[in-house]
């Protein structure tokens, strides 16, 4: 902190002295010509320094002339310290009217080279946002328009009066599939800008965290009994401080992706455990596995690089499962491969003053 502060201090001296140094040398400038002026007509009788000397009139044109003089060099040395920043305000104003292409190129003070630096890193961070943000609007629009003309087309098929009655449920049930994927990647978009919106956790509690991932597997019995999918969960009885709602989120995201990855008849393998100073959950799928290029950006909003683990979901489940836990100033990363499965790792801060 103090050698911050001396550096600061050090950066408005070299600019203070900056600025001193062309004030100084203009005065200098100037006096040298009027002095040079006065020599040069005296010693070929255009001038009289000692006529000069006794006449007001004459000594006022001189301090006229001489603020002329000063002010003509003041014009042209004050370009000198003023270019930078008049780049720095033509790279601004191009900046703020999209084109994050710009950057600066700067020579001068240290200070100048660090502003320089700076602004370059902000233009380039600027514009690599906006590429996300062109990438979330383009997915979202082709993830939410596709459930929408699967619905309309079935939709008019369901108009023919030829259709057997096993067509007209066949097309009904994927209707209502659709309408369920539909409502889904609402309720997910809801949820990831709610959680991205955060800068602070609220309100949490200290709770069950083992009877929370119970309930979790309990209310997804249908999904898992149905491909007589079995659960491993070593567990020690842990309490956790957080917020219990977007927690519950976490839980449900990854346990139903572990289901629908699992081949039938597959075991999941879930286990909660106290390390020193972190609280360890795990959960491990016998399913098809990501390769590396799938893993670094699993993360990602829409992501579904490999169709085989993320072609049925639509890429917002795993963000907010890390957007939550980041929150709750944890960890969480992916294992896999294609002949082991998948697993998933959270770590999260052990509770203060419980357990």
């Amino acid at each position: 902190m103090n050698r911050n502060k001396k550096r600061k201090k050090l950066s408005r001296w070299r600019l203070t002295l900056a600025f001193t140094l062309i004030i100084f040398t203009v005065f200098l400038l100037t006096s040298v010509i009027v002095a040079a002026i006065l020599f040069v007509g005296n010693h070929f009788g255009i001038l009289s320094i000692s006529e000069l000397s006794n006449s007001l009139p004459s000594l006022l044109y001189l301090a006229l002339f001489s603020i002329l003089v000063g002010t003509l060099l003041s014009a042209i040395f004050s370009r000198i310290p003023l270019k930078p920043f008049n780049e720095i305000i033509t790279a601004t104003d191009t900046l703020a009217s999209g084109d994050f292409s710009v950057r600066l190129n700067l020579k001068g003070t240290p200070e100048i080279q660090k502003f320089t630096t700076s602004f370059n890193d902000m233009a380039e961070e600027l514009g690599s946002l906006e590429m996300l943000r062109t990438d979330f609007v383009n997915n979202f629009s082709h993830e939410f328009k596709s459930p929408i003309v699967s619905i309309r087309g079935f939709a008019k098929m369901l108009k023919y009066n030829d259709l057997t009655k096993e067509e007209r449920n066949e097309y009904l049930d994927i209707i209502i599939s659709e309408s369920e994927r539909l409502s889904q990647l609402a309720t997910n978009v809801l949820n990831l800008s709610k959680v991205e919106n955060q800068t602070f956790l609220p309100s949490p509690k200290v709770y069950n965290l083992t009877e929370q991932i119970r309930l979790v597997i309990a209310m997804a019995a249908q999904k898992w009994s149905s491909k007589k999918v079995s659960f491993d969960f070593d567990c020690d009885e842990i309490f956790f401080y957080g917020n219990e709602e977007l927690m519950n989120q976490v839980w449900i995201n990854l346990i139903d992706n572990a289901i629908k990855f699992s081949p039938a008849n597959a075991d999941i393998h879930m286990r909660l455990k106290r390390q020193s100073d972190t609280l360890l959950f795990t959960i491990h799928d016998n399913g098809p596995g990501m390769d590396k290029e799938v893993q670094k950006h699993i993360f990602d909003k829409f992501y579904q690089g490999n169709p085989s683990h993320t072609g049925q979901g639509n890429g917002l489940g795993l963000t907010i499962a890390h957007k939550i836990v980041t929150l709750h100033s944890g960890s969480i990363c992916v294992y896999s491969s294609e002949t082991d499965g998948t697993t998933f790792e959270i770590k999260l801060p052990k509770p203060p003053n419980r357990e």
